[in-house]
């Protein structure tokens, strides 16, 4: 794949005035993105190969989508050209999956190598990504997690910093970070403490269970209860109804961001945190996170197997 970087991103879409331009014709190598100007949406859907987490490669370039956004919608262009956007949707092209979390051979790598500057970077880089979505750009946009697959560690982390989650029913969402004695620590406490009080939150972190969508549905946490297969239907359910009270719906959300604030220190912080605790883990624990991230590939390549004909009788 191609990738751009940072600086060509912003030096492409630059040269592009109007924001629905920009917006057409951003192109990103890990993120497969439409701009439906219609309904006001901009979709971005993860595709990071057969690593199903959050790669390097993934993270920059939505790091690059990110700045290409609160480009094309900052106040100058949108004072010149008005704003072509207020929905902001991202799902998977991962078939079940959502996204299953931190790059954990790169934790175990940097783990074994007492590399605590490298875990620190990484984690800061995840949280700069996290809380970028949880900003919504700097931009009156509504941001919308379409989760169709599992959502584990940061992938939950991730799908807790929109605005709204779409979940299908099949979907699982969970923290499995202390079976190998860790914790979550990119967003997943300062989300869920807000969402759920302090106590819920560490409830949750610490039983390291798999939650199903209609779980979380009850708890509050997803919004939307979509059947399978039904997600993007359920979205445009949801966009459609909102489109004439979006400017009540991202005024509140903006009051409740005021009121109940996840700054990107922060989660940076927590991070530190997280980093310096990786660094206590056994060689027993590698080696859970190892195998589990053996699972993980051999789960990518059944999902993306092509389904075998049937003879002929």
């Amino acid at each position: 794949m191609t990738h751009l970087s940072l600086h060509e991103q912003s030096a492409a879409t630059t040269s592009l005035s109007h924001p629905a331009d920009m917006l057409t014709h951003s192109r990103f190598g890990t993120l497969a993105t439409r701009f439906e100007e219609d309904s006001a949406s901009f979709w971005a859907y993860m595709n990071p190969g057969e690593k199903p987490c959050f790669t390097p490669d993934l993270l920059a370039d939505i790091l690059a989508q990110q700045a290409m956004l609160r480009d094309a919608l900052s106040p100058a262009r949108i004072a010149q050209h008005g704003s072509p956007l207020r929905y902001y949707v991202m799902g998977s092209r991962l078939p079940g999956i959502f996204n299953l979390g931190g790059d954990l051979a790169l934790f175990a790598e940097k783990i074994r190598a007492r590399d605590l500057p490298a875990l620190r970077r990484y984690g800061h880089v995840c949280v700069e990504a996290i809380h970028g979505n949880a900003e919504a750009f700097q931009a009156p946009v509504v941001t919308i997690a379409l989760v169709q697959g599992d959502a584990l560690g940061g992938g939950f982390e991730c799908a807790l910093a929109f605005d709204v989650i779409v979940a299908e029913r099949q979907a699982k969402f969970g923290l499995p970070e202390i079976l190998f004695n860790l914790f979550p620590g990119m967003g997943a406490y300062s989300f869920l403490s807000r969402r759920l009080g302090q106590v819920e939150a560490e409830k949750m972190i610490m039983s390291g269970r798999i939650y199903t969508a209609e779980e979380l549905h009850r708890m509050g946490i997803v919004n939307v209860l979509a059947e399978p297969g039904q997600g993007e239907a359920a979205v445009r359910d949801y966009i459609d109804a909102g489109t004439r009270k979006h400017n009540a719906q991202r005024a509140l959300l903006r009051v409740r961001q005021r009121v109940n604030p996840v700054t990107l220190a922060e989660l940076k912080e927590v991070v530190d945190i997280w980093a310096e605790t990786a660094l206590g883990v056994t060689e027993m624990d590698l080696r859970k996170m190892l195998r589990l991230t053996q699972a993980q590939g051999r789960r990518v390549q059944a999902e993306t197997l092509p389904v075998p004909q049937m003879a002929a009788e």
